[in-house]
């Protein structure tokens, strides 16, 4: 115990910095309040041991440091305490302001409202050969899914345990319950034996509790037969972690993605007496019974072995440096790298029908169908650059090819060679008087740095930049074969087709750590490409990813492809110039799209669908609008026959219920959220219950807050009259004029001189809340009433939307352009609206946009009171 105490008598000394009761009382007080707080509460208290008795002595000695500012006070705080508990999770912060909220269980909302949070955070698809895709964002607590059961039974589980293998994407899943854990791993267990899955220890309590898969489950099993791939990302937390974790380390699932985020099972953030100072705390904690560690986000503190301290050492060391080719691990764990040395020299043969054998072992020249060249190359010899192979080269292999449309280069079974030669072969597939910068090779254990550019010493027919370039590849693809693949990519020279390549290729050496059992591999080569960007090597990644022995076939249809890309692209840039809003800025974008189809950047299109995706990047980036979309449709868009569904009877109080939220808040202040804006007909046919069920409620208010924040837009017909509720009947007011480039018509909008039931009229406060999800038609009632000075809008700068965009068909195919085809003019400076959004007359999170209204509010109330 003694040398526990003396460990953590750094901790005191950090905590405290020294303090004296008698020169700063408040500043000791305060580290008092927080050592009482972290003894009770911080989950390891084992780490504690002593932190008491050694915060007084260091309370009592030395001279006297006094911070007076609040925050610098936070932040050397929360410096201290996470290096001396070597745990990032840890934090003080002074917010004097700060409002705590407890959100509401999930299991005591009504059985609506869990419904609704259900199916919008989980997904259930069937893919091709029976597989099942569930995207789950959001692990359902026990509480709710005991409330909840048969709909997740008949609409979840029993469907998905049908399929024949199963992909479970928790790519997006940031939230949930731990309880819901044990029914996800026992819907891919058995039935029996029973398996102990987490223990999770709560230091408030000091209670420990054990998770265990069920002998019974409320649908059918899908068992540990069929495979189940888990998708994770960087933003993969909590609860979504624990499911990943166990069922990795179970050997059940198979983990695909990016490292998660390292989230905790229960954070608390517990106020220091009345200070305004807070301290974040972890309470809980999670040890795996299957691996004895955890999932949490956790440092060197549970390191226990050189097994554990490898793993952590090459996860961070990984993390910083973002090169996968830097590994620490244990010397027993074998694995495969390359120092990437150049092939032996080979003296190159004077006897001409030996250099015809050598030229056949390295060459395999034929014309196929549709005057398609071929060239299979299965090694990158120094000899490539000898002058008696060029001349051998130039009649075998580029003469025969120099007339064919497009050229297949196979590197199915290309496992290296040399770099040196990689700049011969790319000078061929250059025109002859272009130079280009091709890699650059820097060797730090020789300190050398070589750039290969275009040869210009080669002689006869080049190939030339036009015509197409096909570059197949299989997994067998290996070192010098996979830098051909990947520069053809990076040059946007070729496409390339097959399988992912080996990805042998580390440039990399492997050195032993002194009285230790674990090596570190450390890359000595940077392979620099043409952009001036690092390859780190690993496997190259076709355009086209198909299996080695069916990728001749696949390039066949590419090629056809391709004939009719330049076409397509045209196309586009004529649809554009018809339709887009501002004219101009469609004539740049549309010579732009030219001149990046003859630069070769749409080589690695390989189908309409990849298609539409690099048109939609090119098209926005160019723009600077992010609302042009290109849309992949084997059917025709229902936005392009879209009429507004009028609703029935029975479908009225359903689409008020699921769209409408309102509440009278103290001070007689009304809240109304609506999700969606919806068509002026729509509206008309709701109207009189509408008025009833939601509008008279709150019309009768002192103030009224608008919840704009989860309303993505919709339609903009019903604009006027819902700006005309917030002004009196005259004058009528100019909202907004829009100019439709399509109809090349301009239509000034204003308020309207009635409506049905009464109005909020001019004079009473209106605020309007937003989220980076505010859109569309929403942030143009958002933007009309901030420009018109009507409301004080709060929350976060929206979207950035339009009021209507038209879709067009591109000739000759399935794709279609979704185009804005309006302008719409501010009526207060005539100036055209921007496309980044609104900016709020307050800036908040949008989680504390409510918060922030409430207390203007009343401040607002306050001073008319006071009558200032």
């Amino acid at each position: 115990m003694a040398g526990v105490h003396s460990a953590l008598l750094p901790l005191a000394m950090l905590l405290c910095f020294p303090l004296s009761s008698r020169a700063a009382p408040f500043q000791a007080a305060l580290v008092q309040d927080m050592a009482q707080i972290l003894l009770e509460n911080y989950c390891f208290p084992e780490n504690l041991v002593g932190m008491q008795e050694a915060i007084q002595q260091a309370i009592h000695s030395g001279e006297i440091l006094q911070i007076q500012d609040r925050k610098t006070l936070a932040a050397v705080l929360s410096a201290g305490v996470q290096g001396a508990l070597n745990d990032p999770r840890l934090a003080v912060t002074y917010e004097p302001n700060y409002v705590p909220v407890s959100p509401p269980l999930l299991h005591s909302l009504p059985a609506e409202q869990l419904v609704r949070l259900v199916r919008n955070s989980v997904k259930l698809d069937f893919l091709d050969n029976n597989v099942g895709y569930l995207r789950m964002d959001r692990i359902i607590g026990a509480g709710t899914a005991a409330k909840l059961g048969p709909l997740l039974r008949d609409n979840i589980w029993n469907k998905v345990a049908h399929t024949s293998a199963m992909i479970f994407d928790l790519r997006y899943s940031t939230a949930g319950e731990l309880s819901g854990v044990p029914f996800i791993v026992s819907f891919f267990s058995d039935p029996g034996p029973l398996i102990h899955i987490d223990t999770v220890y709560d230091r408030p309590s000091n209670s420990t509790e054990e998770l265990w898969t069920t002998p019974s489950i409320m649908a059918e099993r899908y068992g540990t037969k069929k495979d189940l791939i888990i998708l994770t990302s960087k933003r993969t937390m909590g609860a979504a972690e624990a499911v990943a974790y166990t069922l990795k380390h179970l050997k059940r699932a198979i983990v695909v993605g990016e490292r998660s985020a390292g989230g905790s099972v229960k954070v608390q953030k517990i106020k220091m007496s009345d200070s305004g100072f807070y301290i974040t705390v972890p309470v809980a904690r999670s040890v795996s019974p299957i691996t004895g560690q955890s999932w949490e986000a956790a440092d060197f503190f549970l390191v226990t072995s050189e097994e554990d301290l490898a793993t952590k050492l090459n996860q961070e060391s990984q993390a910083i440096s973002e090169d996968p080719r830097l590994m620490i691990r244990l010397e027993e764990d074998q694995f495969v790298f390359s120092d990437n040395k150049d092939s032996e020299d080979e003296m190159v043969p004077d006897d001409s029908a030996l250099l015809g054998t050598l030229a056949d072992a390295l060459f395999k020249v034929e014309i196929l169908a549709d005057n398609t060249g071929y060239l299979r190359i299965d090694s990158f010899d120094d000899s490539f650059l000898e002058p008696e192979l060029v001349e051998r080269m130039e009649k075998g292999v580029w003469e025969p090819l120099k007339d064919t449309d497009n050229l297949i280069i196979d590197l199915r079974y290309n496992t290296g060679g040399s770099s040196a030669s990689l700049s011969y072969i790319l000078s061929y597939l250059q025109d002859v008087l272009q130079k280009r910068h091709f890699f650059t090779i820097f060797d730090r254990i020789q300190n050398r740095t070589i750039q290969y550019d275009t040869q210009r010493w080669i002689t006869g027919q080049h190939y030339g930049s036009m015509r197409g370039v096909y570059v197949m590849t299989s997994y067998y693809t290996a070192s010098v074969g996979e830098e051909f693949a990947y520069l053809m990519q990076s040059l946007h020279r070729g496409t390339v087709i097959g399988e992912i390549t080996s990805g042998t290729l580390t440039h990399s050496k492997t050195f032993q750590v002194e009285d230790t059992g674990i090596e570190i591999t450390v890359p000595f080569i940077n392979f620099i490409d043409n952009n001036g960007e690092f390859w780190l090597g690993g496997g190259v990644v076709p355009d086209a990813i198909v299996l080695a022995e069916d990728a001749v076939g696949h390039t066949h249809e590419i090629i056809e492809f391709h004939r009719g890309l330049q076409q397509l692209i045209h196309q586009m840039g004529k649809l554009l110039e018809t339709h887009y809003a501002i004219h101009e800025v469609a004539l740049k974008v549309s010579k732009v799209l030219r001149a990046k189809w003859a630069e070769g950047m749409y080589r690695s299109v390989v189908d309409l669908e990849s298609l539409a995706s690099m048109l939609t990047s090119d098209l926005q980036e160019t723009s600077g609008d992010h609302r042009i979309h290109i849309l992949y449709c084997d059917v025709e868009p229902e936005s392009m026959r879209e009429v507004p569904m009028i609703p029935t009877a029975e479908e009225v109080g359903y689409i008020i219920n699921a769209l409408f939220k309102i509440e009278v808040m103290p001070g007689n202040v009304g809240y109304l959220r609506f999700d969606m804006m919806i068509d002026m007909e729509v509206v008309k046919a709701i109207g009189p219950q509408l008025i009833k069920s939601v509008w008279d409620k709150i019309v009768n208010t002192d103030a009224l807050i608008v919840d704009m924040r989860y309303n993505t837009g919709g339609y903009s017909t019903a604009i006027p009259l819902l700006c005309s509720y917030f002004f009196d009947v005259e004058p009528l007011r100019h909202l907004y004029t829009v100019f439709d480039h399509s109809t090349s018509t301009v239509t000034e909008v204003t308020t309207l001189p009635s409506t049905l039931g009464p109005r909020y009229g001019s004079l009473k406060d209106l605020y309007i809340l937003t989220s980076h999800m505010t859109g569309s038609a929403a942030e143009a009632f958002t933007r009309t009433m901030m420009e018109l000075k009507r409301a004080v809008v709060i929350g976060e700068p929206t979207v950035g939307g339009s009021l209507s965009s038209g879709t067009y068909q591109i000739p000759g195919s399935v794709l279609y352009a979704s185009i804005p085809n309006q302008v719409v003019l501010s009526a207060v400076t005539g100036k055209v609206w921007s496309l980044s959004g609104v900016e709020p007359d307050v800036i908040a999170q949008a989680t504390d946009a409510l918060n922030v209204a409430q207390r203007i509010i009343a401040a607002r109330l306050m001073n008319r009171e006071t009558g200032k």
